[in-house]
């Protein structure tokens, strides 16, 4: 079997090199034939680095129960089933067409067209990606970008409430911050100076809008009973398996080999340099929030270091084209001080009850790593149009001021929206469970038994000595 494999390989490799050789008596030419090549490479990388974007998903899953308690585990499985299989489905019908369609001449606002891939060729790649690549790749960044809000949802939320929350970000809100920045819309027709934005895989098209969505969600949904005493102190309510929530943190971490590299969108050297600068800043994000807790309270708490390398990866996913690998280890080393000093002022200032740190990972760490691309940018990432964009490479605050109007009109949209969408579905169907349903747990009041249970448990088995 394994000779039959290595022949196969050697075969398919030789007909490669068949192929993309000198012109020969057939008529081959050597140039379209190593473009074709190319093109299959292009496209098959992309297709992989969206299903490591796709595994994410398992990621998200497994740090959330991991962080929340076990009566819950089950309803943070079915929102992160729910958000793949319902939010894939409405970038599919809706939100892809007003990322990227084009057809009205809608202009900056939003697009129009290519509504369930109507009109789209998912075959063709000449002109670099096919279609089906495409879609495929987008469809699990809008995905990944409303999972970040169930996290910060969790173990109060409605689940039917969730669902209409998943299809009108996947829908509506996500696809007009694409089609503003990487759809060639509103914010990518803004300059300062010579600056254009920059924001390669999504610190802010991604990341912050979920982290806005989710502080905008955990405000209006309200903490979880007994989170916050009358007198105002602040209780942990620790989850259930920190075991589980590291697993989750690697396998994000696996899986943002996508997330980063992929957004290269071909097959070439820059793909292993953004998995450098990825990989350092994740390091250098669990090494600043462990740091920093540690100073703080004694003790080099677990999660706050799982949630430091989320920081630094999301800090340098927009920048981890742009920065040197020293450049990379300062945004991730920061995002990590962040991660901490953010989630203690939602938790312990404004009260607000985000069981997973959800806003202070995507959305302040998203809108760090976007600024610090106006500080640290030191290469051309096929955004920025120049070298030396940085501040501390001469480019002066130009790069800084556009980073953030990016951020700012970004926010301003994802807060309005997210009131209005869950003001409308907390006066409408109601957000929040009732008292006696949430301590019950939502895996039994909402959908019908335990998500972890023992076998005892189950059976009605009486337990023997």
């Amino acid at each position: 079997m394994k000779r039959k494999l290595t022949i196969a390989v050697v075969g398919v490799l030789g007909g490669l090199f068949l192929f993309a050789g000198p012109a020969n008596a057939d008529g081959h030419d050597p140039d379209a034939a190593a473009a074709a090549v190319q093109a299959v490479m292009d496209n098959l990388w992309v297709f992989i680095a969206g299903v490591l974007v796709f595994l994410m998903q398992a990621g998200f899953a497994m740090l959330e129960s991991g962080l929340t308690r076990s009566k819950n585990v089950g309803n943070i499985m079915a929102k992160n089933l729910a958000d793949a299989a319902i939010g894939i489905m409405a970038f599919f019908l809706v939100g892809y067409g007003l990322a990227y369609g084009g057809d009205s001449g809608s202009g900056d606002w939003f697009g129009w067209g290519s509504f369930a891939l109507s009109g789209v060729d998912l075959f063709d790649m000449s002109g670099g990606l096919s279609g089906a690549t495409d879609f495929f790749f987008q469809a699990v960044f809008a995905a990944t970008a409303v999972t970040i809000a169930s996290g910060a949802l969790a173990e109060r939320t409605k689940f039917s409430t969730y669902l209409i929350f998943s299809v009108v970000t996947t829908a509506l809100i996500y696809p007009i911050v694409v089609h503003w920045t990487w759809g060639g819309g509103l914010i990518a027709q803004i300059s300062i100076g010579d600056a254009v934005y920059s924001d390669f895989a999504g610190s802010t098209i991604v990341h912050s809008v979920g982290g806005w969505l989710a502080l905008i969600g955990a405000l209006t949904v309200g903490p979880r009973i007994g989170k916050y005493g009358a007198d105002g102190s602040v209780r942990t309510i620790p989850g259930h398996n920190i075991t589980l929530a590291i697993l989750g943190v690697f396998i994000l971490w696996f899986g943002w080999f996508g997330f980063n590299p992929g957004s290269e969108l071909a097959a070439d050297n820059w793909v292993m340099f953004v998995a450098l600068n990825t990989a350092l800043s994740a390091c250098a994000g669990v090494i600043g929030a462990t740091a920093l807790n540690w100073f703080r309270t004694g003790k080099p708490d677990i999660a706050v270091a799982g949630n430091g390398a989320l920081g630094g990866l999301v800090g340098i996913t927009a920048g981890c084209g742009t920065m040197t690998p020293w450049g990379s280890v300062l945004t991730g080393l920061i995002a990590g001080f962040i991660a901490v000093a953010a989630a203690n002022f939602v938790d312990r200032k404004l009260k607000i009850d985000d069981p997973v740190g959800a806003f202070a990972v995507h959305g302040a760490c998203g809108i760090w790593g976007t600024l610090a691309i106006g500080l640290f940018a030191k290469y051309d990432d096929a955004f920025l149009g120049r070298d030396d964009a940085g501040l501390f490479y001469g480019g002066g605050l130009d790069q800084i001021a556009m980073q953030a109007v990016l951020v700012i009109i970004v926010a301003v949209w994802t807060i309005v929206t997210g009131f209005i969408v869950f003001g409308a579905l907390k006066r409408s169907m109601g957000l929040r469970v009732s008292p006696e349903e949430e301590n019950a747990g939502l895996d039994v009041s909402e959908h019908g038994g335990p998500g972890l249970a023992l076998d005892d448990a189950v059976t009605g088995a009486t337990p023997t000595s």
